[in-house]
């Protein structure tokens, strides 16, 4: 899983032409100054206006982002060292000390996993015998036995069989060891000696189960044979006797040594979710496996720490409930944006605009001048059409001379007539005769606002005339009603914003009490007139918290 620096320029959830055209352009500028790893993002769906903008200037739709929460493939990008369950502990020692790790997966032949080996647990099956008896058990298999001491087979009888053995070294005298080895079981011996013929042949004869011939000794062809009548293993190594008996300890495969309750993750897991299973759980670590469950990290709890290498640019927003989901979890290094300030908070300083003009592209154009570059042909086209989308073909009371400064230089380098294509821009966004869902067609411009302990759900809607709104009243209305009692809104609303005749009406689901202190003419049930009233932050938004601070309910 490799790391990589992702700096993603977005706006905000439910995103509008404004939105994307920013995060497109002002990633472009940032690229131009040198800045890595930087593309832009969305939040949310593209609307039929932003899609006619793209589709026009033959521009890619920016990468859609789900959440940013950090992610395990985000932050455990180490390679995954792993033993095979046929290994023996041996090997598992030197993977700890050659990668400076304390956990290692255990795998079968496919990669999948059987368990997890901790240094602690490895080194506790060799140091710490618990009784005194088990000093000279060994559970291994003769492979096993022969991988560890590098030893050259001279006969192997069965050598896959995992078999629970004792270990014993032939260094008593030939009349001694040959009265031992009648006291012991020695189908269930491993004895090691160095160059004695006569230690070598006694333990052939009485069937010991494996034969280690140590220091570079040899055996003659005549006892091989005859350990092959009597089923006798004999390995042959160059360690003395010592190593030999130590590293024959050390012989255990390691898939003997691990169970089945490990801690299991994807890839994909949250962070934070691990972070609970691991401080609230007894593992010391997790495996991370694919789509295919097989073993490709490990998580422990030093990962909790690490930072992501995702980092964001805020563009048109700067409040953390319209962001993308997970925001709050990585870093902001910068904001653009044309908004009222909301709870936002940073723990480092970052390079934050916010500027009262009718478009985040205004600021964008604005930076690019300041860069002394000139936008292409197709990123002068985008932030026209943010400009004129946010202001409204730049009719909206947010509609400042900076913008209509801008406005004329960007049609200048983009070859767009303002009145020509800002009328075919709003023909192509009008979404009422489409036919799409109430749902979607209250949520695509939604914002949500807090007025103290209260939260309100602002949805709008820009049309050329009002007749389709009327047909599509009542259904409208349902969906308003629903979305306030899933959200707990105390008023959900949709502005219905005609841009011709420069009014809108406002469509509710309140309190009973909201008739009396909206402070708005009715246009019916549920309904009221907002002559001149054609932005939803600068004139809408500021009056209805005025309304809902007061205390009014």
């Amino acid at each position: 899983m490799n790391q990589s620096q992702r700096i993603y320029v977005v706006g905000h959830r439910n995103p509008d032409t404004d939105s994307i055209c920013s995060a497109i352009a002002y990633a472009a500028l940032r690229k131009l100054q040198g800045l890595e790893g930087v593309r832009p993002a969305r939040a949310g769906n593209l609307n039929r206006q932003t899609e006619f903008v793209l589709d026009t200037l033959q521009q890619p739709a920016p990468e859609l982002l789900s959440d940013v929460y950090p992610r395990l493939h985000d932050i455990v990008t180490e390679p995954v060292v792993t033993i095979s369950e046929q290994a023996p502990l041996a090997e598992a020692l030197k993977l700890y000390h050659r990668h400076s790790v304390r956990m290692l997966p255990v795998v079968d032949q496919s990669q999948k996993a059987r368990g997890m080996l901790l240094l602690k647990k490895a080194s506790e099956q060799f140091l710490l015998p618990d009784q005194e008896e088990k000093f000279c058990q060994v559970r291994v298999t003769i492979n096993s036995v022969a991988q560890c001491l590098k030893a050259t087979p001279q006969n192997l009888v069965d050598a896959e069989r995992l078999e629970e053995l004792n270990l014993y070294v032939g260094a008593r005298n030939t009349s001694t060891f040959q009265r031992w080895v009648t006291e012991v079981a020695a189908e269930q011996a491993i004895l090691i000696t160095g160059d004695r013929t006569d230690i070598q042949r006694i333990a052939v004869e009485a069937g010991v189960r494996l034969l280690i011939v140590s220091g570079g000794g040899t055996v003659d062809a005549e006892l091989i044979e005859l350990a092959r009548s009597k089923e006798v293993s004999i390995l042959t190594s160059r360690f003395d006797t010592a190593n030999c008996s130590w590293l024959t300890r050390l012989a255990t495969p390691v898939g003997c040594l691990v169970k089945d309750d490990f801690l299991a993750v994807r890839r994909n897991d949250l962070l934070d979710d691990l972070r609970l299973k691991l401080i609230h759980g007894n593992q010391a670590g997790a495996i991370i496996l694919d789509d295919q469950d097989r073993v490709c990290g490990v998580a422990t709890k030093s990962h909790l720490i690490k930072n992501s290498p995702i980092k964001l640019i805020l563009v048109d927003h700067n409040e953390l409930g319209q962001a993308v989901p997970g925001a709050a979890k990585v870093e902001i290094i910068e904001v653009i944006d044309h908004h009222r300030l909301g709870n936002f908070h940073t723990d480092t300083l970052i390079h934050f605009i916010n500027q009262p003009v009718g478009s985040t592209c205004t600021l964008v154009a604005r930076l690019y001048r300041q860069a002394g570059i000139d936008p292409t042909r197709e990123i002068a086209g985008l932030l026209l059409s943010g400009l004129l989308s946010d202001t409204v073909i730049l009719k909206s009371p947010t509609t400042t001379e900076v913008d209509r400064e801008f406005a004329t230089w960007l049609a200048q380098l983009s070859g767009l007539d303002i009145e020509d294509y800002g009328t075919r821009l709003f023909a192509s966004g009008s979404p009422l005769a489409s036919g799409i869902s109430p749902r979607k067609l209250i949520t695509t411009d939604f914002k949500e606002y807090r007025a103290g302990e209260q939260t309100l759900g602002l949805g709008q809607i820009e049309v050329v005339n009002l007749h389709s709104f009327h047909e599509r009243r009542e259904e409208l209305e349902a969906e308003l009603l629903k979305i306030r009692e899933e959200k707990g809104y105390e008023l959900a609303a949709l502005l219905i914003t005609d841009i011709v005749m420069e009014t809108s009406l406002l469509l509710t689901a309140g309190s009973k009490e909201l008739p009396y202190i909206i402070g708005y003419p009715s246009e019916g049930k549920n309904l009221y007139r907002l002559k001149g009233v054609l932005s939803r932050k600068k004139q809408l938004v500021p009056h209805l918290l005025k309304v809902f601070k007061g205390g009014a309910k």
